[in-house]
């Protein structure tokens, strides 16, 4: 570094210049900022949370994956040794989870959505998952209307009734540990009957990520989720802003 380098604060030892992305300058491309810094806001809650969670799990616990998907989340709740159910609807990313957890006997996979009401349901598949399944099967959705998802492209699963799953363990387990829910849309009406059945009083704690953004005709059923969940209950024993 020469006389001037050093009489140069912008210049720094080690450091290639490195040209300065320009700001914003339409409203459209702050609204898209300020969508992406809320999304890293919660990416980072998230991974405290789950961080939190897996400290306080053990052996012995019962946790429920509702959209288990490619088995990421999966693979860090089976880690703590509680005893995992594994929800995912999709052939697919079923296969997938069949792979990766063979060997683990505290995970059990179920190949099914959950919902409310019982029997059998369509599930149809974003647009560009014969292109790429492995990133588009975590899109599969059992609710019509959804953002870019091609209603042609389905296939007929067994849907699970979710607060009668719930009944069931608590009355053989006493309490479920943690129920993770991300499943494009359905955790709507689940969510709903949870509270009004008053069944979040034995769980111990809910996460969940919710898909207003996808099904605009249900912004104001998410709206009022959102504040009931709020008044209620602590954000660490139900919250909404899983990603």
């Amino acid at each position: 570094m020469n006389e001037a380098d050093e009489a140069d604060p912008q210049v720094k030892k080690g450091k290639k210049d490195k040209a300065a992305k320009p700001l914003p300058s339409t409203p459209e491309e702050v609204e898209a900022l300020i969508r992406r810094q809320k999304r890293n806001q919660r990416k980072a809650w998230a991974e405290g949370y789950m961080t939190a969670i897996t400290a306080m799990l053990k052996p012995g616990d019962l946790v429920m994956d509702c959209g288990a998907n490619m088995g990421v989340v999966t693979t860090v709740l089976a880690a703590t040794g509680a005893d995992v159910l594994a929800y995912e609807p999709d052939p697919y990313a079923f296969s997938v989870l069949e792979q990766k957890f063979a060997n683990t006997p505290n995970v059990t996979l179920i190949n099914a959505a959950v919902g409310v009401g019982a029997g059998s349901i369509r599930l149809m598949r974003a647009d560009n998952f014969g292109d790429n399944p492995d990133g588009a099967s975590v899109k599969s959705t059992i609710l019509d209307g959804g953002r870019r998802i091609d209603a042609e492209n389905a296939v007929e699963v067994t849907l699970l009734d979710f607060p009668t799953l719930v009944r069931e363990h608590v009355a053989a387990r006493g309490e479920i540990a943690f129920v993770k829910m991300d499943i494009e849309g359905a955790e709507l009406d689940i969510l709903e009957t949870l509270d009004r059945e008053d069944l979040f009083t034995n769980i111990r704690a809910l996460v969940a990520e919710t898909h207003e953004r996808k099904f605009k005709d249900l912004r104001d059923r998410y709206k009022t989720l959102r504040e009931t969940v709020a008044a209620k209950y602590p954000a660490g024993k139900v919250n909404l802003d899983w990603i």
